[in-house]
């Protein structure tokens, strides 16, 4: 492991604060950010904003001019060195005449995967990589999941009263929790590549699954399961305010509106094969999929272990009532306590009168 400076280590967790600003922007591509520097004075720094636009070390070599000859650029994920839709960054960099380069991580994407950092050592150029590659991984949690697992980093939001209800009996959910969670929730759904929901869902609540808070450069994609094409043509999600994806079984004309009908084969029980999903929409480039739905799709997905995070926002008020929905309906209960799915808190934080609790998958 390669010997880092407390400056190292203070410049890179700059560039990775800059990555995070292109958080609701860059996919398909990853969030990376760049700082060149000498020593610790900084000439130089960009992010990544979108697919297609300049990469994070085109917009610091710009800044720099020829202040980038001999200095160290510090970027949160392996420079390209591949041509795509923009040239390799390595090429960049190797013309800028910097001395050193320390990645966060090298990129898994068969297309780079250490050629980057091959090509700038074998130029003469000092490499090292690995430092802040935990905080690196979490920036880039979505890109990585699709490349590594071939699906996207799954995150279910929820929202429940204090004694878990989700609505009433009377099937009533506005508004559970106060404006203050309501506006995370855009915030959550705006980082998130997509944003999937059950025609159960759709048709009780007719969502928009939108962004309304703020302005955004990429809507998230509205996914939709409808097995049997039951969406009426008056639904919002096909109101064309964002892109929408349906998968199916059915071969019934697709409802009047603004969507694209994806058509699967059954899984081995006749249903919408789940898995079948997930790796499709990894292959179009989703990395991080917000699942919006209701309890049967969510224990259905917690149940084959498809959720790595569950942000749930805890309203302070008792709804009672023996027929109201709950959160979950998991089919049965472990064999014993520690069998029990593993989940480790990430953060709890308070959103005016409500609790919004953020866990994650404990994996080996």
């Amino acid at each position: 492991m390669p010997q880092f400076s407390p400056s190292d280590h203070a410049l890179m967790q700059q560039a990775l604060t800059l990555a995070w600003q292109g958080r609701f922007s860059t996919s398909p591509n990853p969030r990376v950010g760049c700082i060149i520097a000498h020593g610790s004075q900084i000439v130089g720094q960009g992010f990544h904003l979108k697919a297609g636009e300049p990469h994070a070390e085109v917009h610091a070599l710009h800044q720099a001019g020829s202040a980038a000859q001999g200095a160290t650029a510090y970027v949160t994920l392996e420079p390209c060195a591949h041509h795509g839709r923009t040239p390799p960054c390595a090429e960049a960099l190797i013309r800028a005449g910097v001395a050193r380069v320390v990645a966060a991580m090298q990129d898994p994407n068969p297309l780079v995967a250490g050629k980057g950092l091959a090509m700038l050592e074998a130029a003469g150029i000092q490499v090292a990589s690995g430092l802040l590659e935990h905080e690196a991984r979490q920036l880039n949690r979505g890109f990585l999941s699709r490349i590594e697992r071939g699906r996207p980093f799954v995150k279910l939001k929820t929202a429940a009263s204090l004694d878990g209800k989700t609505a009433l009996s009377n099937g009533q959910s506005q508004w559970i929790t106060g404006e203050a969670a309501r506006h995370d929730v855009q915030i959550q759904r705006a980082e998130s590549c997509a944003v999937l929901t059950g025609i159960g869902t759709a048709l009780a609540d007719n969502p928009r699954l939108t962004v309304r808070s703020f302005p955004t450069l990429r809507p998230p994609l509205r996914v939709l399961l409808d097995s049997r094409l039951r969406l009426s043509a008056g639904s919002h999600l096909l109101d064309g305010s964002a892109p929408t994806l349906i998968y199916t079984l059915s071969e019934r004309p697709a409802p009047a509106g603004e969507a694209e009908i994806c058509r699967l084969s059954p899984d081995a029980q006749g249903r919408l094969d789940l898995s079948a999903v997930l790796s499709d929409l990894a292959a179009r480039g989703i990395g991080e999929l917000m699942l919006e739905a209701g309890a049967t799709l969510a224990s259905t997905f917690l149940a084959q272990d498809w959720v790595d995070e569950i942000v749930c926002y805890q309203a302070p008020k008792l709804l009672g009532g023996a027929q109201s929905p709950t959160l979950f309906g998991l089919p049965e209960n472990p064999s014993a306590l520690s069998r029990a799915p593993d989940w480790q808190t990430v953060s709890v934080e308070q959103l005016g009168d409500d609790i919004k609790w953020v866990l994650q998958r404990r994996r080996g």
